[in-house]
């Protein structure tokens, strides 16, 4: 665009004129910045043109204006706008209405588009599953030949000897009870005549518990 057609359609007030029909035309809100972006290179406006000529409409009282922290908004005038007629109105229902249900089958669309992606993204491809399935046999492979070795022993624990063995753990852990009972009354009658913590009276005597070994009692079956 030449300097001299800028000139010529900012002089005069030629800005202002482009601005107002445009926002009128348009009737939603533009900053300056969007202004000039969407004007400069259809009519040759500057920015500081663009700048100048809003805030003159909007002096004016021919535009309106709102700031928004350091940005600023214009846009048309509503009372100055032609009312629209009945027709046009129904006719911007219709069209309001068409346009939402079109949205809404877009926004359906797209979370449908947006679960099958998902599903895309979390599933294997066909290397990995390759892999995958590869990874398995040998898994199968190694335990089936853990199961021949096991099975080929002749180290086997009896029906007899696994008994003999889980009846004496059960003795042994209830002898462990029976004396821990023991000892902890006995600590207990103690220890109401000591004036000094329990902690510290173990520390003192040199006695340790199960649970300063993090050892417990097995659970009686």
């Amino acid at each position: 665009m030449s300097k001299g057609r800028e000139g010529s359609a900012a002089g005069g007030g030629g800005a202002a004129a482009v601005l107002l029909r445009y926002l009128r035309e348009q009737n939603r809100p533009y900053s300056a910045q969007d202004a000039f972006g969407n004007l400069q290179r259809e009519h040759g406006l500057g920015k500081a043109a663009v700048v100048k000529a809003l805030e003159q409409l909007a002096q004016q009282g021919r535009i309106r204006e709102k700031a928004y922290g350091k940005q600023k908004i214009y846009f048309a005038d509503q009372e100055q706008l032609p009312a629209a007629s009945d027709a046009e109105l129904r006719s911007l229902d219709e069209q309001i209405a068409a346009l939402s249900a079109k949205v809404q089958a877009l926004q359906q669309s797209c979370r449908q588009m947006e679960a099958e992606l998902k599903d895309l993204n979390s599933s294997m491809t066909t290397p990995e599953m390759a892999k995958e399935l590869e990874e398995l046999r040998k898994d199968c492979r190694s335990y089936t030949e853990k199961l021949e070795r096991i099975k080929s022993a002749t180290n086997h624990v009896s029906p007899e000897e696994k008994e003999k063995v889980c009846s004496e753990q059960q003795l042994y852990c209830k002898e462990w009870r029976r004396r821990k009972r023991m000892a902890t009354e006995l600590l207990d009658a103690i220890l109401e005549g000591y004036p000094k913590s329990k902690k510290q009276f173990f520390e003192e005597v040199g006695i340790e518990t199960d649970e300063d070994h993090n050892v417990r009692l097995p659970t009686a079956p």
